[in-house]
């Protein structure tokens, strides 16, 4: 078990070491393999508990959205059916889309809907 953050850097050094060597990865006979494994778990469980994953909310996944498409809130309400200043709320957390809102943001943006719906 990893237990500070100077233990975790110490192991992250070790893995690139590791990991220059394709055996330990490919190889489970390999001298480092097992160290490679062991270490990899230990990081993984630390990392869940001290850097945890979490959802993107609906304003950064919508912003993200309108970034790789290339849309500005004008041509994103024209999309979505409502006007600017609503696309604005939702983009700035004031309101939240209705249900209808949240299936045409969910279809025409490509949007998971348990992300669009804050489940």
């Amino acid at each position: 078990m990893i237990h500070t953050e100077q233990q975790y850097k110490a192991i992250l050094e070790r893995i690139e070491e590791l990991l220059q060597d394709s055996d330990n990865i490919e190889n489970q006979n390999a001298k480092g393999y097992i160290e490679l494994n062991i270490l990899s778990d230990l990081v993984v469980d630390y990392e869940e508990q001290n850097y945890p994953v979490t959802k993107p909310s609906l304003t950064e996944v919508v912003k993200m959205r309108m970034a790789e498409r290339g849309l500005n809130q004008k041509l994103l309400s024209e999309l979505l059916g409502v006007s600017t200043s609503r696309v604005s709320e939702y983009l700035t957390g004031k309101s939240e889309p209705t249900l209808k809102v949240a299936r045409t943001i969910s279809k025409k943006l490509s949007i998971e809907p348990s992300i669009v719906l804050g489940v």
